[in-house]
């Protein structure tokens, strides 16, 4: 059986670097609360057993489930000798942040599933990607799930809403009481902002700056160009010019060119809390840490030590957040940079990073 968990380990990885060979995807339904509901199946052609089965949820992205990473992943997965099922989240492709729509979209997965004769029954695993993280692991412990769920994986998620948002403003995060600082993603604070920005309280007729980021944040994932590159500069100068000019100001908190100076942290840690407060306010599901308290399920993170969109001190702070009792695990790597690869340049670090990142893959794999 190890000997066997060691080869399911490296396949993945070298499917995940080679790309993957006897996988078929099948485009398949799920019903959310009623609702046929889109999503993927991923699974080896050829099988001799019924298999073993995850459920993945990714983030919020105009590609949704045909994300590139998130396709990549699934058929890495899928080499090992697993099924994959990865269901869409309309909502979220439409970059709408609405956390409630996890949990009835990993139930109508786990019902689906069950429905199937090719996978082991009711014992899947859940992985959840960035804004999905926590709503994955949450889902994965409610009371009609948790009976069909072996464990939960997390990438890059969060923990609270207002350390987070404020990083997204500032690059300011801390844990332990050690401080660090990093060159946030926009992507994050425009996504917000374009949610809720015009619900806080003095920024009701926001409409314009809230549209600007929204618009942003569009381009950049459907051209998948980092939301920090210098290809977005000129559209950032542009829709600045549709902004009325009281409101350029709190446009320029959320939206720089790449060659400006960020905006004051005092400001920009103000606008955090007025926004996360409002978040919190209308969507309390967005504030995971507040019902941590609720997981049951073995869960592993893995999270990137460079990760400019949700820091890396969010992924322990949820982690360490978990109740006492549940089987937990962490790996903070410096190979991956929330959904891109990333090789550290020298050769020992690189060694010592990927042999960590194989030991975390190798709990991952051999979940279910």
């Amino acid at each position: 059986m190890k000997r066997r968990a060691l080869a399911r380990t490296v396949k993945y990885s070298t499917s995940w670097k080679r790309g993957s060979s006897g996988i078929e995807s099948a485009q398949v339904s799920i019903v959310r609360e009623g609702v046929d509901t889109p999503a993927t199946f991923v699974r080896p052609v050829v099988a001799s057993e019924t298999l073993p089965c995850w459920i993945a949820i990714g983030g919020v992205s105009t590609k949704g489930r045909f994300h590139p990473q998130l396709v990549r992943f699934s058929e890495a997965l899928a080499s090992t000798g697993a099924a994959v099922l990865v269901p869409e989240l309309p909502e979220w492709r439409r970059l709408s942040v609405s956390p409630r729509v996890t949990l009835p979209t990993v139930r109508a997965s786990v019902e689906y599933l069950n429905t199937r004769t090719d996978v082991v029954p009711s014992q899947y695993g859940v992985i959840g990607f960035s804004f999905g993280a926590a709503g994955a692991v949450l889902a994965a412990s409610d009371e009609e799930v948790a009976d069909h769920v072996r464990g939960a994986v997390l990438f890059g998620g969060y923990c609270c809403l207002e350390r987070t948002v404020a990083c997204m403003l500032t690059g300011e995060h801390e844990w332990d009481d050690r401080k660090h600082q990093l060159n946030p993603d926009p992507y994050g604070r425009w996504i917000v902002a374009s949610n809720y920005l015009t619900a806080v309280p003095g920024y009701e007729d926001a409409d314009d700056v809230s549209q600007a980021v929204g618009r942003l944040a569009a381009e950049a994932s459907g051209r998948r160009v980092s939301a920090w590159e210098p290809f977005h500069d000129p559209m950032i100068s542009a829709l600045r010019e549709t902004v009325a000019p009281p409101r350029r100001p709190l446009f320029d908190l959320l939206a720089t060119e790449s060659t400006s100076e960020r905006p004051d942290p005092g400001a920009c840690r103000d606008l955090a809390k007025r926004l996360s407060d409002t978040c919190r306010e209308l969507e309390p599901l967005l504030d995971p840490g507040k019902s941590l308290e609720s997981v049951s399920v073995p869960t592993q993170a893995i999270h990137g030590r460079g990760d400019r969109l949700v820091p890396f001190t969010e992924g322990v702070r949820l982690m360490d957040q978990l109740p006492e009792g549940v089987q937990r695990g962490i790996t903070v790597t410096h190979m991956i940079n929330h959904s891109k690869d990333h090789v550290p340049p020298n050769p020992i670090d690189h060694a010592i990073e990927a042999g960590r990142l194989f030991r975390a893959l190798h709990q991952l794999v051999n979940t279910v």
